[in-house]
C-alpha cells in the first residue's frame, strides 16, 4: 500500500536564498508531480554553460525560487493590509510554482523548435489544465490568476509584469551561476517596499533606487548572459542541428531519436494536436511533450554526429565537442551582397547545393529593452499618495533603458575564415 506523505511542510536549501520553506500543502503536492519533476531535466539558460562554466541550475530550482519570492511578497503584503485570503495566497503561489511548467528541452532555446508556433506559456496553461482536471479544481483560481482573468489584478501582477516574482529570482539565481556580478539585484529589499495601491501593485519611494539597480541589472544580463554573442552561436547552431534532422526525418530518411523526440521530429504538431488530445500510441500528445527533457536532445546529439547524413553529422559534432560558428555583429542587417560570397564559399568548401548551405550559414538579429513601460508599468508610491510612473519618479534616466537596442548577427564555421 502506498505511504501517504502527510508532512507536506518542507524545508529545502537553496544555494541563493538559504533554507526555504514549502507551506502550502498544494504546493508540495504540485511540485511532487512527474510534470514538475521533469523541470529537474531542463536548464534554465539553455546553452549558456557554453560560455559560462556554473551555469547548468534547472527550470526545477528557478521555479521553487519564484515560490520562496511569492511567499516573502504575500508576507509583505499582508502586514500592508492587503486583503489576500488563505485560498488566493496558495493560488498565486500554485500559479508562480508553475508558470514555466510548458517548457521544452533547453528553455528557450528550442521554443519553436521542438513545437512550432505555440509559446511556452501556452502549453503552460495546458499543463496547469490537465493538473486542475487531476487535482479535482484545486488550481481552478491558480489558472484564473495566471490568465490575469481573477478579480484582483495584483495577484497576476506578481506572476507576470515587469516587476514579478519571476524576474525577481532569475536575475538573482542567474548572476549567481553565471558569476556575472552585474546582474545581482536586491530582491529582498524590493520585496518589502512593495504595496498595493487601487488594486494595482507599487513600490513605496523609499525603494526607487532598488528599482533602478534591478532595471540596471536585468539590461546587463541580457546583454552579458543571455545575449552573449557565443551563446547565441551556441543556441542557433542546435537550432540549426534539429532543423535538419527534422528536415530528414519528415523525407523518410532513417534518423536516430529517442521515442519522444522522434514523435516531434517526423511530424508537424499543431495547436489542435494538443487541445483535442490527440494520440501517438495510444497516448495524448500533451502528456509525451510533458516528459520530453534535455536528455532527449542531448543522446540523439551525440549519435547524430555519426550521421551518414554530412550535414547533420557537422552540426552535431560542432556542438558536442564545442566547435561553434563565429559570430559577428553589427548595427545594419547584413545585405545579400555581404551573405552570397559566403554561401557560395560554404557550397565549394562543403560540396553542398545552395539551400544546404543555408545550415551552415544563419543570420538574425537580437533586441534588448530593460524597461518597456505601455501598459505594464512599474509605479512608485508616495506618501501622499501619489502614484508616478517609474520614468517619471526617478532621476536617472529610464527613458534610455526603454529604448529597444537592435544588433544584427551572421553566424558561420570558423573553418571558413572568411573576412
Amino acid at each position: 500500500m502506498e505511504r501517504l506523505n502527510t508532512n507536506k511542510k518542507k524545508i529545502v536549501n537553496d544555494p541563493v536564498f538559504g533554507f526555504m520553506t514549502i507551506r502550502s500543502g498544494l504546493v508540495f503536492d504540485l511540485m511532487e508531480h512527474p510534470y514538475f519533476q521533469r523541470l529537474r531535466r531542463i536548464k534554465q539558460l539553455g546553452l549558456s554553460n557554453m560560455v559560462y562554466p556554473g551555469a547548468n541550475h534547472s527550470r526545477f530550482e528557478h521555479a521553487l525560487g519564484a515560490v520562496h519570492l511569492m511567499q516573502s511578497a504575500i508576507d509583505t503584503l499582508e502586514l500592508k493590509g492587503a486583503d489576500i485570503t488563505p485560498e488566493e495566497a496558495e493560488a498565486v503561489m500554485a500559479a508562480i510554482l508553475l508558470h514555466d511548467i510548458g517548457h521544452g528541452p533547453f528553455s528557450h532555446t528550442l521554443e519553436h523548435s521542438i513545437v512550432e508556433g505555440i509559446p511556452h506559456e501556452e502549453i503552460s496553461l495546458m499543463l496547469m489544465e490537465e493538473l486542475n482536471r487531476q487535482f479535482e479544481g484545486r488550481l481552478s483560481t491558480a489558472i484564473r490568476i495566471f490568465r490575469n482573468d481573477y478579480p484582483k489584478k495584483f495577484l497576476h501582477q506578481l506572476v507576470s509584469s515587469q516587476l514579478d516574482m519571476d524576474r525577481l529570482d532569475y536575475l538573482r539565481r542567474d548572476s549567481f551561476y553565471t558569476g556575472v556580478a552585474e546582474g545581482t539585484i536586491g530582491s529582498d529589499r524590493i520585496i518589502k517596499m512593495l504595496n498595493v495601491h487601487n488594486d494595482r501593485l507599487v513600490v513605496e519611494a523609499k525603494g526607487i533606487y532598488s528599482i533602478e539597480q534591478y532595471l540596471l541589472s536585468r539590461r546587463f544580463m541580457y546583454w552579458q548572459v543571455y545575449l552573449h554573442k557565443t551563446v547565441l552561436s551556441a543556441e542557433f547552431l542546435l537550432i540549426n542541428t534539429l532543423r535538419r534532422a527534422k528536415e530528414l526525418a519528415t523525407a523518410g530518411v532513417p534518423v536516430f531519436a529517442t521515442p519522444l523526440l522522434s514523435i516531434f521530429l517526423t511530424g508537424k504538431i499543431s495547436r489542435t494536436d494538443f487541445t483535442e488530445g490527440q494520440l501517438f500510441d495510444g497516448r495524448p500528445l500533451l502528456g509525451l511533450f510533458a516528459e520530453l527533457d534535455d536528455n532527449d536532445i542531448l543522446a540523439s546529439l551525440k549519435q547524430w554526429q555519426y550521421s551518414d547524413d554530412k550535414i547533420l553529422a557537422y552540426l552535431a559534432q560542432s556542438l558536442i565537442t564545442r566547435r561553434l560558428f563565429r559570430v559577428r555583429m553589427q548595427e545594419q542587417p547584413f545585405t545579400e551582397a555581404e551573405i552570397a560570397p559566403m554561401l557560395r564559399e560554404i557550397e565549394r568548401r562543403f560540396a553542398v547545393s545552395p539551400d544546404e548551405a543555408r545550415y551552415f550559414l544563419f543570420c538574425d538579429s537580437i533586441t534588448n529593452s530593460a524597461y518597456t513601460g505601455g501598459d505594464d508599468t512599474v509605479n512608485i508610491l508616495f506618501r501622499d499618495d501619489k502614484v508616478l510612473e517609474i520614468s517619471e519618479a526617478s532621476d536617472v534616466k529610464i527613458a534610455g533603458l526603454s529604448k529597444v537596442v537592435q544588433k544584427f548577427f551572421i553566424c558561420y564555421p570558423k573553418a571558413l575564415d572568411i573576412k
